[in-house]
Parts: C-alpha cells; structure tokens; sequence
C-alpha cells in the first residue's frame, strides 16, 4: 500500500431545502481507485467539475468518504480519532493563499501550525528557518504577507505546511491565480520539495504546462479517474484528452498537427527540445 491509497472512494455533495431535508445528492467522485507511493510527484487534471478538488479534500479528510475508504500512511481517515494523525502527515495548499495566511509577519506565520502542534519553542524557530530556506523566502521572514507577490505568498503558505513536516503535500490548483513568474516559482519550489525532502506530492491543476515532470499523471472526468500513466504517455492521446475537454501543452500540439501533416516524429512530445531534436533527426 502507497502513502495515499484510495479504494472505491465516493463522495456526495447533499443539497437541503428550507426545512433541513436533502432534497438532491450529487456524486462528485464516483468508484475510484488510486494507489500513490512515498516520494511520487502526481499531477491530477480535469476539467472544472471533475472531482480532482474534492478527492484532493479526501488526502487530508477535508472531507470524508460517502462511500468507499482512503487511507494516509496506512491510516483510514473515516476514523475520527485519527484525524489528527492524518493532518499531520498530509499538508494542504489551497487556490487562494490569501485565505492560508493569518500571520502578520512571514515567520510568524510559518511558524504557526507547529505551535499548534505543541512543537517547543527551539524546535519551532529551526523548522521556521528550515521551512524558509527550502522555499527560498528567507530573506523574506521580518516583511509583512499583505507586502508580497502572489507567488510570495504561495511559498510562504507552502513554507507553513512544509513547517508542519509533513509525509506528503497536496496543492489544490495553487498557481490559479498567479501570473506566469508566479507560478514558475512556486513549482520550482515544489519540485525541490520533491527531490530534496522525498515529499510526496499530489498537484491539482488545468494546466498543462506544469505536469510535464511529474513521475505521473491521472485524468478525471465527471467523477471518475478516466486516464493514468506518465506525462509522456498521457499526451500522446491528444484526441481523447480532447474528448475530456482538456488542452495539451502547445509544443505537443504543435508536434501532433505536424505528425498528422505526415512529418515524421514520435507521439508525446513534452518539450521545445524534444521537438527541435525531433525534427533535426
């Protein structure tokens, strides 16, 4: 069993009328099964109502399963008296960091959730300093949050997680609202995490272009996991990511349309260096 494991996961969102009675259920993740091992970088796409925000709140039992089980580190977050376990192994990074951020200080901030945790005092200030370092927001610690970069912002939310120690990070989204400078340094961020600290990483996003390192990636549609496999293999089946509604990064386009065109190059091209050395050759 990986770190994250879920088996036949469902989740409903109940609607209620004026009275507190349900009056409509929708199925928002439907059957699915997903095993996610120690130190894996896994990015989840899909199209907006999917399901990959609502299995990224099952990691962290944001919510819990309606039916099916998932289990962190071994353990079945259904369990209430769990939860606190489960939320220490498993950090999360919204959309908004405005809405993660409660410090009015950088380091303050990051050193919240070990304070909450009973974490003593010496022990706090090191993983602060550690947790900064890591996120390259050290020279950042004394400024005020409301004073940073969108991208800032989102590292010093990651910094508070990864403060926490956690086994594993789940991002929900968390370049959405960035512009591109943004979301560079918050993926090189993430990416560090990865491979330095052996972090498991679960990413959710629409953007192509951010998945293209990830050790694998996992397509959802209305509920279901529809697709699975390394980036190069995901997008080489451009004609059924379309079918999902989802884009490709443009370069993999740009090499599909010239396939098509009878050029003779392979499927799944990631990158612009892939795509010239194809070409050369």
């Amino acid at each position: 069993m990986g770190i994250i494991k879920a088996a036949k996961l469902a989740f409903d969102y109940l609607r209620y009328d004026e009275d507190g009675n349900v009056e409509a259920t929708q199925r928002a993740v439907d059957g699915v099964d997903l095993d996610i091992q120690a130190g894996e970088f896994v990015a989840v796409l899909g199209h907006n109502g999917s399901g990959k925000s609502t299995f990224a709140k099952h990691i962290n039992a944001l919510l819990l399963p309606t039916e099916g089980t998932i289990w962190i580190d071994g353990i079945d977050t259904s369990k209430e008296p769990e939860l606190w376990k489960v939320r220490q192994k498993a950090g999360m990074v919204f959309q908004n960091p405005d809405n993660q951020i409660i410090g009015t200080v950088v380091e303050e901030d990051v050193g919240f959730g070990p304070e909450n945790m009973g974490i003593s005092t010496g022990d706090i200030w090191k993983r602060v300093d550690e947790s900064l370092a890591k996120t390259g927001m050290t020279a950042y610690r004394h400024h005020s949050p409301n004073k940073l970069s969108g991208g800032q912002k989102q590292r010093v939310a990651i910094a508070g997680v990864m403060a926490m120690r956690p086994q594993c990070i789940v991002l929900d989204e968390p370049t959405a609202m960035l512009d591109p400078n943004g979301r560079k340094e918050v993926l090189e961020a993430v990416h560090q995490l990865n491979r330095q600290e052996n972090v498991t990483v679960v990413l959710i996003t629409h953007y192509m272009e951010e998945v293209i390192d990830a050790d694998r990636v996992v397509v959802m549609d209305d509920g279901h996991v529809v697709m699975e496999g390394t980036p190069k293999e995901i997008f080489s089946q451009v004609e059924t990511l379309k079918k999902y509604r989802l884009d490709v990064p443009q370069v993999t386009l740009l090499a599909h349309e010239l396939k098509q065109s009878g050029v003779d190059i392979p499927d799944g091209i990631l990158t612009t260096e892939e795509l010239v050395n194809a070409l050369c050759q």
